[in-house]
């Protein structure tokens, strides 16, 4: 993977890329950063397109929002503006966790622009919609994001040298051992100035006080559940402790063009890093 970086929407996104070919985006979740692909971008690559993983806003060493929105619909924004910026007119976008969140966007805001929509580890759709209010369960679940509405939730993620994300992996994917290189790396992104600050605005933005761009109050109502007018690929891991995969149900009924959905046993929450052999598969699959 080489390292490059990309202007768009008064930001500058810095990138890992792979391979040449029509446009695959991968965009990353929490608490991750663009590595996270990086056994994806290289088959991707092999099968004949170009891969590009950028850091998300605020995700260094990608610039913060100069104006404090982190929304999703912003990220959804950011999504286009970026496919522009390399040059392309589509693109296949691909998003895991808050990276599905902001491709889902996307396609409901231009869905001319997606070749495909791949996502993964958080659905979309009428379960997922309701989880938060009828759910006591997946409620118990989401505990962090609405810890993360708090104030002392930056001093709490950052103790012990950001021994929190451990704990949220661990949670997430049951069994799993990540490697402990690919677990410092991630760890040194939050380690940087602003990002640990960026990670959490996401959350106050969906749930809290964080601020909302009033030009996208109807992209955002959009993204609760509206029709996504793209072909899709949802790939889950079966043992996701965070997300269960019962809130896959119903998800294939706001795809009118059609959603191939995997659920891939054995793999919780980072299931493109688990199981990658298996992710990999069903992406060239999928893409051919």
């Amino acid at each position: 993977m080489k390292a490059g970086t990309v202007q768009a929407r008064g930001l500058t996104f810095h990138t890992l890329e792979e391979g040449e070919g029509p446009l695959v985006l991968c965009l990353h979740g929490f608490p991750d950063h663009a590595r996270t692909f990086r056994y994806q971008m290289p088959v991707l690559a092999a099968a004949g397109f170009r891969v590009v993983a950028p850091f998300t806003r605020g995700y260094a060493p990608t610039d913060p929002a100069s104006d404090g929105c982190y929304q999703t619909a912003t990220q959804a924004m950011d999504i286009l503006a970026i496919i522009e910026a390399l040059g392309y007119d589509d693109a296949v976008v691909y998003g895991h966790d808050w990276g599905a969140l902001a491709a889902y966007g996307a396609a409901l805001a231009a869905p001319e622009r997606l070749r495909a929509l791949i996502t993964s580890a958080v659905p979309y759709g009428p379960q997922m919609a309701g989880a938060f209010m009828t759910s006591y369960d997946q409620q118990k679940r989401f505990w962090y994001m609405f810890f993360f509405q708090h104030p002392f939730a930056e001093v709490a993620v950052a103790h012990d040298d950001f021994a929190f994300i451990e704990h949220l992996w661990s949670d997430w994917s049951p069994g799993w051992r990540w490697p402990a290189d690919e677990m410092e790396l991630v760890k040194a992104t939050f380690r940087k100035p602003g990002v640990l600050d960026a990670a959490l605005a996401y959350y106050r933005a969906q749930l809290g006080s964080g601020k909302q761009d009033p030009a996208l109050v109807e992209l955002q109502a959009k993204m609760f559940g509206a029709p996504i007018e793209v072909p899709g690929l949802m790939i889950h891991g079966a043992d996701d402790a965070l997300m269960r995969s019962q809130l896959l149900e119903g998800m294939s009924d706001v795809y009118p063009k059609g959603l191939r959905m995997e659920i891939v046993p054995g793999a919780g929450h980072f299931v493109h890093q688990e199981k990658p052999d298996v992710v990999n598969r069903i992406l060239v699959d999928f893409l051919s």
